[in-house]
């Protein structure tokens, strides 16, 4: 590994909409900090932020668990070609951070009631009981508060952990409203090597599911729904760290959920989020800049491999329209594949943030 970096853990499980800004759409977060300086460090750079921050402690010994806690320091290690990975004591600990809480604090289920969307990863299963991130989720649901679950790499270690893990899994598979994964994360859970097929899939077994993104790094994003295909190529960048990329990437489509995007609109915004970031060194302040996004929607310089995008939709089993973001004027399509221009999508999204004043990331 060429470098270490001292970052902070992966956005806690609990997170009703994410960290640093970027996940503002709802603007609240689950605390996961000691009384140390990381633990001050992170909660002052939230309440810059505008997030607050609700307490995880609801016990009669919550001065004792908050004592013995320490806000988890996660190193992220990075090869040459820029493939990363994650470090922490969470890896080598049997039990959950947040073992002692085995049912929803009162705190949480407000603020989730609150929210207009609970973001749940597979990292939430490091942080507690496997039966509190279930109902955490039909809290949300009973609220009419949305739900996003990105599996993450614990994916497919969780598809093949104790029971308790299988059915969480499960619950948060079939019952969130979407549902985020990398194309060999969609793989690993449906045993699909077509992302399209695979998410697809997803939808099929899903209950509440709405929308299936698939995240495909330098070559793009795909939404899947009920009727419609969604695809767009990613921006060319030259890449210095992709660490949190995908976070940044979840909070721009957590922004398009919201204010109901056309599905093209909210891929194109979120894959701006995302090269902004991978711009840049590192996630937690270091995540995308406003300026850096617009500047690549107005560049509108497209990684475009039209082919890829016709093999991988023209199998879809619905036979439903695709829709596909293109820099140039394109002839010649099936039927059901439309080409949408860039030019359009970048006119459309712009003016949502134009007279916005600049700050350190994205704004809901």
């Amino acid at each position: 590994m060429r470098r270490r970096r001292a970052q902070r853990a992966p956005a806690p499980a609990g997170a009703a909409g994410g960290a640093e800004g970027l996940h503002g759409a709802t603007r609240r977060l689950t605390a996961r900090s000691g009384e140390e300086i990381y633990g001050k460090f992170l909660l002052d750079v939230l309440q810059a932020e505008g997030i607050s921050v609700v307490g995880m402690l609801e016990n009669t010994n919550a001065a004792a668990c908050r004592q013995a806690y320490e806000t988890l320091l996660c190193w992220v290690l990075v090869d040459p070609f820029q493939k990363h990975g994650f470090c922490s004591r969470a890896d080598f600990s049997k039990e959950p951070a947040f073992s002692w809480i085995r049912k929803l604090p009162v705190d949480i289920r407000t603020a989730i009631h609150h929210s207009k969307i609970l973001f749940c990863n597979g990292y939430a299963f490091d942080e507690f009981f496997p039966d509190v991130i279930a109902s955490s989720i039909d809290c949300a649901i009973c609220s009419g508060t949305a739900v996003f679950f990105d599996p993450g790499p614990r994916g497919k270690s969780l598809l093949h952990g104790n029971l308790d893990e299988q059915r969480a899994l499960e619950h948060a598979l079939r019952l969130s409203d979407v549902l985020l994964l990398t194309s060999d994360e969609a793989e690993s859970l449906t045993n699909i090597r077509n992302p399209v097929q695979a998410g697809q899939e997803l939808l099929k077994r899903g209950i509440r599911t709405k929308q299936v993104v698939i995240k495909m790094g330098s070559r793009g994003s795909i939404m899947i729904t009920k009727n419609t295909i969604s695809c767009a190529p990613a921006f060319k960048i030259d890449v210095v760290d992709t660490v949190g990329c995908g976070d940044s990437f979840t909070a721009a489509i957590a922004f398009g959920f919201l204010h109901d995007l056309p599905a093209v609109n909210t891929l194109t915004l979120a894959n701006a989020v995302g090269a902004a970031t991978a711009t840049g060194c590192g996630a937690g302040r270091n995540v995308a800049r406003l300026d850096k996004v617009l500047q690549l929607m107005r560049e509108a310089d497209l990684n475009e491999d039209i082919t890829l995008w016709t093999e991988l939709t023209e199998g879809n089993s619905l036979r439903i329209e695709v829709s596909i973001l293109s820099g140039i004027a394109r002839n010649g399509f099936s039927e059901n594949i439309v080409a949408v221009p860039v030019t359009k999508v970048v006119s459309e999204v712009l003016p949502m943030f134009e007279a916005v004043p600049v700050r350190s990331a994205v704004q809901a």
